[in-house]
């Protein structure tokens, strides 16, 4: 037996060596170790065009490796690569909501990022705070938005309002969605509350401009709060001035509606500038609530490095080379998204296009994601409450507390 076993270990070297000169053989001969990385969405638009130049100056640096850039639509790639990394068939690298990081991480399904304070430092503190648990980053942020109150000037005009002053406050608000609902044909708000991770989405732009959060500092769900409850009531109080049936529209149908003059407000992203045409329209922050102050979600989608593919460390540095703060800025500019950092570039975007200041000005203050263990969870739960106070099933004060028990068992 121990002959045996002194030569399994006079053999295992060679072998090892023996591999080592064939994987290099591979490579000589063209054999390329690929790199799957799952892409949300499609491949048209100037931020792809971007990103297809730059990974290609990343493969030509890293000789041996190539990346499969798979697209796959926004409904299915977050489901895609999670099933995948947890069949054990793991894509590389990701483009996921990082909303999903933390479960992702739990699950033991992805590495996290190596952020030197340097790197860290060209974020704002309320981005981190999107990308962080447990005192670790878990995804390299690559698309981000901040959201603003378009409102109709000529609806405005029409319904005796100043068209070039859009309502600061809660108050005022309102008053300006029901004197436009009342004084012209069209609706005051647009309100989404369809069952889509959308409607959460909008109605945390509440929860934030009236000082609320979902989870504090420490971890402890605090979503049972005065704050919330006025977010809510708030949130139906312009639904009864909105759109008729709500419950069937999710953010993306309200902007026909405004483009139409059928709704005079609509809260969104960047984005919509590019998209609402003709609409003689004006661009503000959110107004805010009795007990709080200017304030924006803060979403961002990130990459995510999965776990147990081998190509962990190469993966992490595409994901770095992609959102190193002047690739990360060209593809933002080029994809009409709002910059992640404040660079001397971003200053000029201002300059040229004062348009851009609602949505830049809303980072400091603005609040992430809640981010939880189960978001999904997370999402339909206050799904439930904002639509069971419309529906007028329930009131604000009991919708906002049922939810804040569901939300205990998903923190």
């Amino acid at each position: 037996m121990a002959n045996i076993r002194e030569r399994q270990m006079k053999l295992t070297p060679i072998l090892l060596s023996g591999a080592l000169v064939l994987a290099g053989l591979g490579t000589a001969l063209g054999q390329e170790t690929r790199i799957h990385f799952i892409n949300c969405g499609d491949d048209q638009g100037g931020g792809n065009a971007v990103h297809t130049r730059l990974i290609a100056e990343w493969e030509a640096a890293n000789p041996g490796y190539k990346v499969d850039r798979e697209f796959v639509p926004w409904g299915q790639c977050q489901e895609k690569s999670t099933t995948l990394a947890s069949a054990g068939d793991a894509p590389a690298l990701a483009y996921m909501g990082s909303r999903t990081l933390k479960q992702l991480s739990a699950n033991d399904l992805i590495v996290p990022i190596d952020m030197t304070d340097a790197e860290k430092a060209t974020y704002a503190d309320p981005v981190l705070g999107t990308i962080t648990a447990n005192g670790q980053v878990w995804g390299a942020p690559i698309a981000f938005s901040t959201k603003a109150l378009y409102w109709n000037k000529d609806l405005f005009a029409e319904a005796g309002l100043d068209p070039e002053t859009p309502p600061a406050t809660w108050d005022e608000w309102l008053a300006a969605a029901t004197a436009i609902n009342e004084k012209t044909d069209a609706n005051g708000m647009g309100i989404a509350a369809a069952s889509f991770d959308n409607t959460m989405h909008q109605f945390m732009n509440y929860v934030y401009t009236n000082g609320g959060e979902v989870i504090n500092s420490d971890g402890e769900i605090v979503f049972n709060s005065p704050n919330n409850v006025e977010a809510l009531e708030m949130y139906a109080a312009l639904a009864e001035v909105a759109q008729p049936g709500p419950i069937a529209y999710d953010r993306g149908k309200l902007r026909p509606l405004f483009i139409e003059g059928q709704i005079g407000m609509m809260i969104s992203g960047p984005w919509e500038r590019r998209l609402i045409g003709d609409v003689n329209w004006g661009v503000a922050p959110i107004p805010v609530g009795p007990r709080g102050g200017p304030g924006t979600l803060l979403i961002t989608d990130s990459l995510a490095v999965f776990k147990g593919t081998g190509v962990e460390e190469q993966a992490l540095s595409l994901a770095k080379w992609l959102t190193s703060p002047d690739n990360q800025l060209e593809f933002e500019l080029a994809s009409g998204l709002t910059p992640l950092r404040d660079m001397p570039g971003v200053q000029a975007i201002r300059d040229e296009d004062p348009t851009w200041n609602a949505f830049l000005d809303a980072i400091a203050t603005g609040g992430p994601e809640p981010f939880v263990t189960d978001y999904v969870g997370l999402q339909d739960a206050i799904n439930e409450a904002v639509q069971s106070v419309i529906l007028g099933e329930a009131s604000a004060e009991d919708a906002i507390a049922d939810a804040a028990d569901l939300l205990e068992d998903y923190k």
